[in-house]
């Protein structure tokens, strides 16, 4: 479904229109909840209800408060990929199920394993912080995380958290929003094994196996898989004589852990972990290594002591990410010609949740090392031999927290309130804190406001990489204030956000020179009606440079496109499914000042209850056969795959 910029636009006035009608409907219309009484009689997995891929429209969420609470009760906005919703992304990454969520856009420099980035309300994945189970994740020397290399398979489920509130809780790094990573296992219901196998478009496979058991103190999840593809040509203008046309292969071999045992009826332990090691078959600028390849290590592991009392719970944890990576030249002699990068990030925390009627307060203290080990780091100059050493000095620092907050979820009414200090070894102390309300005028309608400060504290590439550095930069800071009106009953949820934020001193050409206006409008509609499931989402963006005597004053950010939207049709039965969505991007400018057109993808998904034990999966993507880019750099457009698909069959023994 290839659209004119005319038609794409129609399209997105339309889902405008379509979602607006749906808020003005609803004291007009009376739709029947889902049921599947009959179908819950039969414990099966063919039957039961939590094997369909329902919208689930009131789910319990801990990313937004550090507490569980109902979404309903969640002033920010929030979204929840659940583990129903990731069985449509067997083979696939954590970047391909969030290119798939309303509001989050990104960028690729080719197909799976290959460099990502992603953008959330104007901010990018160094201003979006990611935890995997409570743990920080990603590299300290970019600052982004590698979710282009985990797989989805050793997911539970996925916590989207949008808007900088999660400052005040989580601290740095959280200007944009908090993507927060279960590991599977994490809710085990029933003892059970479970084995799945795939294949799809340029010979991608994958085979895993997940073993899972509980009695009436424990359960023990263990889950392990491979994924391997052949991978496609990563350069549009491959006819350049400065590239290597050939396909970029990606393999992984993933793991997963979660042991969770109840001590005594107050004391409990766990521990999780979720690890990968891959290789991405990667090409360079110039043709300088044509056959190089990365191999990456990434990662996090978390243990914790939790106690409870009638009026407290107190959590006590401790966690390392890891995220590694080493550039290979196979042509060299000695097959070390290039970077290396080892980032570990080490946290402990303990908090208390205390009821303290009415509300909740939430206290507690946090300890964050970031270490860096770099060598044969190669510049901007060129690719020296031998490599040069970066000076990452100092290539460690620490960061010492306390945070206090309240929460309050009445029948009319919910507040939260969080403030937070951070002490960090190279900037000494940032404060950050939030403020958010919302009431209940009618049945079924909340409206609420929130306003929250944030901040960004430098990379150590932005500090240390030669030539585009400066080890004087102040941290980035950011003002937001959102505001909202929603709308849920038993068969859906709507909400319309609008925000503000005012950036300052954010790092620009190695300098802090630079300040940004942004807002936006994020419109959703999620329904459940019997056996359908439908919904959309539409965000307007507006993320202009206020860079003063800039000659980029005023224009749109790289990569943040002024409109986009998705909506989404699915028909359920106790023996299949089916899901049917489509999500188009406006036009976006790059860093180089180049014009990416916009574009619309279609995909589809089912699945088939062969036997009760015996599932069947499929997913199509770009059905229309597309034409798009999603990166360009370095005067290159990074290439995008046409329609693909994935097939899996997964057994389960009960």
């Amino acid at each position: 479904m290839s659209l004119s910029r005319s038609s794409s636009r129609t399209y997105l006035r339309l889902s405008i229109l379509s979602a607006l009608g749906l808020f003005t409907m609803q004291a007009a219309t009376a739709a029947t909840p889902a049921s599947h009484d009959s179908a819950a009689v039969n414990t099966s997995p063919a039957t039961d209800d939590h094997t369909l891929p329902q919208v689930e429209l009131d789910k319990i969420v801990v990313t937004a408060t550090r507490t569980p609470t109902k979404t309903s009760n969640v002033i920010a906005q929030t979204r929840v990929i659940d583990s129903e919703a990731l069985q449509r992304y067997q083979g696939q990454t954590v970047v391909d199920v969030l290119k798939n969520q309303p509001g989050i856009n990104i960028t690729q420099s080719g197909g799976m394993g290959t460099a990502s980035n992603f953008y959330m309300r104007g901010f990018d994945s160094k201003q979006v912080l990611v935890i995997i189970d409570g743990i920080r994740y990603g590299s300290i020397s970019l600052g982004s995380p590698s979710l282009n290399l985990l797989a989805a398979d050793q997911i539970d489920r996925i916590e989207v958290l949008y808007g900088a509130s999660g400052s005040s809780i989580y601290g740095s790094d959280a200007m944009g929003g908090v993507i927060q990573i279960f590991t599977k296992g994490n809710n085990v219901e029933q003892s059970n094994v479970s084995t799945t196998v795939g294949y799809g478009s340029n010979n991608h496979y994958q085979v895993g196996i997940t073993g899972q058991l509980k009695n009436d103190t424990s359960s023990l999840s263990l889950g392990v898989s491979r994924n391997e593809t052949d991978g496609f040509n990563a350069i549009a203008n491959s006819s350049s004589a400065d590239y290597n046309a050939d396909d970029d292969g990606f393999k992984s071999t993933n793991a997963s852990l979660a042991l969770q045992h109840k001590l005594s009826d107050s004391l409990s332990t766990g521990l999780s972990a979720l690890y990968s090691d891959s290789t991405t078959d990667i090409d360079s600028a110039g043709n300088a290594f044509p056959n190089a390849y990365s191999d990456q290590k990434n990662g996090s592991a978390n243990a914790y002591l939790q106690y409870k009392t009638p009026l407290t719970v107190s959590k006590l944890s401790y966690g390392q990410s890891i995220d590694k990576s080493t550039t290979h030249d196979a042509n060299s002699i000695d097959y070390q010609k290039g970077s290396q990068y080892d980032t570990t990030q080490e946290q402990a925390r303990l908090e208390t949740s205390i009821n303290a009627q009415p509300g909740t307060v939430i206290v507690g203290a946090e300890w964050l090392s970031q270490k860096l080990d770099a060598s044969d780091v190669l510049d901007f100059s060129g690719y020296p031999d031998p490599a040069v050493q970066t000076p990452y000095n100092p290539d460690d620092r620490t960061v010492k927290s306390a945070f206090v907050g309240y929460q309050l979820a009445d029948t009319y009414y919910d507040v939260q309130a969080n403030y937070r200090v951070d002490d960090n070894s190279q900037y000494g102390h940032e404060s950050t804190y939030n403020l958010g309300a919302a009431i209940r005028p009618l049945a079924g309608m909340r409206i609420g406001a929130n306003y929250a400060t944030g901040f960004r504290a430098p990379t150590f590439n932005d500090l240390y990489w030669p030539g585009f550095s400066n080890p004087n930069l102040k941290p980035e800071r950011t003002k937001n204030t959102e505001v909202f009106v929603e709308y849920v009953n038993d068969a859906q949820t709507s909400r319309l956000t609008g925000y503000y934020t005012d950036a300052e001193d954010l790092i620009s050409s190695a300098a802090n020179i630079s300040e940004a206006k942004i807002k936006g409008l994020s419109l959703t509609s999620d329904w459940n009606m019997n056996d359908f499931i439908f919904g959309l989402g539409y965000d307007y963006l507006d993320a202009k440079d206020k860079t003063a005597n800039s000659a980029s004053y005023n224009q749109q950010l790289a990569y943040r496109p002024k409109n986009s939207g998705m909506v989404y049709v699915g028909y359920q039965q106790p023996m299949f499914d089916v899901r049917l969505e489509a999500k188009h991007t406006d036009d976006r400018v790059t860093a180089e000042s180049n014009k990416l057109d916009s574009y619309t993808l279609l995909n589809l998904s089912g699945a088939v209850y062969i036997t009760p034990n015996l599932r069947a999966n499929l997913r199509v993507d770009n059905i229309t056969d597309e034409d798009y880019t999603l990166a360009s750099q370095f005067g290159n457009e990074y290439a995008t795959e046409g329609t693909s698909y994935f097939g899996s069959l997964t057994y389960d023994w009960y």
